[in-house]
């Protein structure tokens, strides 16, 4: 076992360096180290590095199991650096160092307009704070939501607007388990935000957009705008959007959830697999033009030229960026040789991947696209080896079917804790959907190459129209199946890690025959086991009240065991359920709903009184005892009406109700002393009873 992972080292030395870089990530994203720590850790290694080598040799013979530590150290110093360095709230020239309340900004927008239902969003660079009369120059990012209205529609990339509105942090609703927004904004160098009605800002009729950007946005508008006037179906257009550009502002959400359901949503989200399939038809075509596969030098300058230019055109987003960087790779990897080791190509591009934005280590997309080529040419050859067809067309079905299951190996882990659901038909899917999705690539390829000769591109768009189609139906076929998807599965990062420890161990038993091996997966199967009990059981004796932060809806879950009984509005659509509710009652084991009680003034328990009504209040002789009244829906209704009636421990105002409302209700408590909690401003309510 020594000997395989010293083989592994020597073949692939990148991942040596890989491993300590993103230790030094981690270690000053959650820790930060300041600069001169860094500097001063970077100089001693450097210097106990260059020691070494003077050291006598029976001295160096003696250490040799430690004469990489130095190296080590220096490259976890690199990681602290790039991430420190590439960490904007470090830069002086941070708008939000020097930002405050009345200022105004002068700020560049940096990316098309996304319509949503009710306004604009996009991403902006602040260029300058206007303050105090003077104006100085700054950077940084700010994410702004526009209203609707004609001058908003009319911005672009590069527009340079006045905003005189003050900016907010962004921040979380506060619901259990819900998705860090938050966190995941900071990683993308992103901490402000901003609602924008039409009197709050104005544009200042300039443009001063990069030139190449503007090219790429410009190029890819013409391609949304050649399969606009070529497939007619709304629904079919938007999968084609999404699938050769990524644009998704256009997908329908049944239809999203019906690629999710079934193990396909890699489809629409154009990442690795667009590139692959790009790849493999480039790759096939090069080989058969004559000369070109004879001289490595051109079909490398072809290959990597194709990629890249297809990588720009279609949007150059970041998820393309990085599956162009890690295919550049591989292709150069394969190219030098038969000797030049996948996982050593596979550590290099992400080595450098990080090097270039350390944060996108914690980018999903970032790793599940590693650990599927790394779980495909891991375990892809063992399993393909396992059964043998005489059959040409069966070959190729388990082919594609063990190519399926080893990307899934070690990515479903990693899929249970992001998205705690898990497609039981994805095999199948993917088995007809990925050939599909290759073809109908190819197609619209064609389609936009010959946009020009309009009858041939109007073919060519019915025919991509019609398979789309078949393909929908299909993914809504198959995601209407009984148990298509195991859903609301609880995730840790513990039952995580050990489910990783599972799936290595026994595939390394079952390939290797390793008796330490198979003891190491019973091991890490028995921890398994006792935290599920465990959790289980606690599980159980759970009795909670959540008042959920849902903007301008009533929602509340009151919770037993793993029962749970919903109060709140009707109707909420799948993805504000998704959003707002399946994290927390998945994190809660929650998997029986009793019963969903109209939204009315009423007593949800003995002690808990939910008014989302008008009352009519008259003191009694005695004031009735009440652990909490939760306030829903602006009721008109005061709270020294409600003192002077119940004694009550503590007020909720829910997110339903009225900004404005609430902050008379809240200067009324603390004029009585009365202890409240706002959920719009510090988040859900969760309480054990």
């Amino acid at each position: 076992m020594n000997q395989g992972r010293i083989s592994i080292f020597k073949k692939a030395p990148f991942i040596r360096l890989l491993a300590p870089l993103i230790v030094g990530v981690l270690l000053q994203w959650y820790l930060q180290f300041s600069l001169n720590f860094i500097l001063l850790s970077f100089t001693c290694f450097i210097v106990a590095f260059a020691a070494f080598r003077f050291l006598p040799r029976a001295f160096k013979y003696k250490l040799k199991l430690v004469q990489g530590l130095p190296l080590s150290f220096i490259i976890v110093c690199l990681g602290l650096f790039i991430t420190y360095a590439k960490d904007t709230r470090n830069d002086n020239y941070w708008f939000g160092n020097n930002y405050k309340e009345g200022d105004t900004l002068i700020v560049s927008i940096n990316e098309p307009l996304q319509v949503k239902s009710s306004s604009y969003r996009t991403e902006a660079i602040v260029e300058n704070i206007i303050s105090n009369g003077s104006s100085q120059s700054y950077k940084g990012k700010v994410l702004l939501s526009f209203s609707k209205s004609d001058i908003a529609s009319s911005l672009k990339y590069g527009d340079k607007i006045l905003i005189t509105k003050p900016l907010q942090r962004i921040r979380n609703l506060g619901n259990p388990a819900e998705f860090d927004y938050r966190q995941y904004s900071a990683f993308r160098q992103t901490y402000h935000t901003l609602w924008l009605e039409e009197n709050d800002w104005m544009p200042l009729h300039q443009n001063d957009g990069n030139a190449f950007k503007s090219f790429i946005i410009s190029a890819r508008l013409k391609i949304l705008s050649a399969l606009k006037e070529n497939i007619k179906s709304k629904d079919e257009l938007a999968i084609a959007e999404a699938l050769l550009v990524g644009y998704r502002d256009d997908l329908d959400i049944d239809i999203v959830q019906a690629y999710s359901s079934t193990g396909v949503v890699h489809i629409i989200s154009i990442s690795g697999l667009h590139l692959g399939i790009i790849y493999l038809f480039l790759a096939w075509l090069f080989n058969k033009i004559p000369g070109i596969n004879k001289v490595k030098v051109v079909r490398l300058a072809l290959l990597l030229g194709s990629l890249w230019i297809f990588s720009l055109v279609t949007g150059a987003s970041p998820p393309v960026l990085r599956a162009a960087v890690m295919f550049s790779f591989i292709i150069i990897g394969e190219g030098l040789g038969r000797q030049s080791s996948i996982y050593n190509t596979l550590a290099a591009s992400a080595f450098v991947l990080l090097c270039v934005d350390p944060f996108m280590l914690w980018d999903i997309g970032f790793q599940l696209s590693y650990l599927s080529i790394t779980g495909i040419v891991m375990f892809q050859k063992p399993l393909y080896k396992l059964l043998y067809f005489d059959n040409k067309l069966f070959d190729k079905i388990w082919k594609l079917m063990s190519v399926s299951i080893a990307a899934q190996l070690l990515t479903f882990p990693l899929c249970l804790y992001y998205f705690h659901q898990f497609p039981l038909f994805f095999i199948t899917t993917n088995i007809i959907v990925v050939p599909l999705t290759a073809l109908i690539l190819y197609l619209e390829i064609a389609l936009v190459l010959t946009y020009p000769l309009h009858i041939v591109a109007f073919n060519i768009g019915r025919i991509v129209e019609l398979l789309i189609s078949l393909m929908n139906k299909l993914i809504l076929l198959t995601s209407q199946l009984p148990f298509a998807i195991w859903n609301y599965i609880p995730a840790t990062v513990i039952s995580t890690v050990l489910l990783y420890g599972i799936i290595l161990a026994a595939c390394y038993w079952l390939m290797n025959k390793n008796k330490a091996a198979f003891k190491a997966a019973l091991v890490f199967g028995s921890f398994f086991t006792v935290i599920m009990g465990y959790t289980k059981w606690a599980t159980a004796s759970q009795h909670k009240l959540i008042v959920y932060n849902i903007p301008k809806h009533e929602a509340i879950d009151i919770v037993k065991g793993n029962d749970y009984q919903f109060i709140g509005d009707e109707g909420l659509n799948t993805v504000t359920q998704n959003y707002y509710l399946k994290p927390a009652r998945t994190a809660f084991r929650l998997s029986n709903n009793i019963d969903t009680l109209p939204a009315q003034s009423l007593l949800l328990l003995n002690k808990v009184l939910l008014v989302d009504s008008n009352l009519n209040l008259e003191p009694g002789k005695k004031k009735v005892d009440v652990d909490m009244i939760i306030l829903s829906k602006n009721p008109q209704i005061l709270i020294p009406q409600l003192d002077s009636v119940f004694n009550c421990r503590q007020y909720i105002f829910d997110a339903s109700n009225s900004l404005w409302k609430i902050e008379q209700w809240k200067k009324d408590c603390e004029r009585l002393h009365l202890p409240f909690h706002s959920v719009p401003e510090q988040g859900a309510f969760v309480k054990d009873l």
